[in-house]
């Protein structure tokens, strides 16, 4: 018989992994019919001009020391919160950019892009993915987890 904190253990590892790959898929598909805003400063200024066409936000860093991403994380959390916006944190910004693509289409230069914040937009589009990242979401917060994580792993 399994011991129970393994048991949950493995459930918890089980739920991160399948909304890890939901939200992959997710992130693809926003990118591929352009309902995808990519960056903090771009993030910003949508969350502004439209804040009701946002249905999911997400905010990634490798490195909690970052003083400065910190604090933009702490604003742009706070807003979606007001706005009623899932905010979902993920570590793993090696596999969002090669899921992504690390160079920015809409620059002249070869700067990689900045995925430390993007939100997927167009609530029409019920996505299946999006209800699944959305349930962990509302999973995590029952379990007291303001704000919750997921660590995209590398292939």
């Amino acid at each position: 018989m399994i011991p129970e904190e393994n048991f949950t253990s493995s459930v918890t590892e089980n739920r991160m992994q399948s909304a890890g790959l939901a939200l992959e898929e997710l992130l693809v598909t926003a990118q591929k019919q352009d309902f995808l805003t990519v960056g903090i400063y771009e993030s910003a200024k949508l969350l502004n001009a439209d804040p009701d066409s946002v249905v999911l936000c997400v905010l990634a860093t490798d490195n909690e020391d970052d003083v400065a991403l910190q604090i933009h994380f702490t604003l742009l959390q706070s807003f979606c919160c007001d706005s009623g916006i899932t905010i979902l944190r993920v570590s793993g910004v090696t596999r969002l950019r090669q899921l992504l693509g690390a160079v920015d289409g809409n620059s002249n230069q070869e700067e990689p892009k900045d995925l430390h914040c993007m939100l997927v937009t167009n609530p029409q589009a019920e996505h299946c993915r999006l209800q699944e990242v959305g349930i962990y979401c509302q999973e995590s917060r029952h379990m007291n987890q303001w704000v919750p994580e997921l660590v995209l792993q590398e292939r």
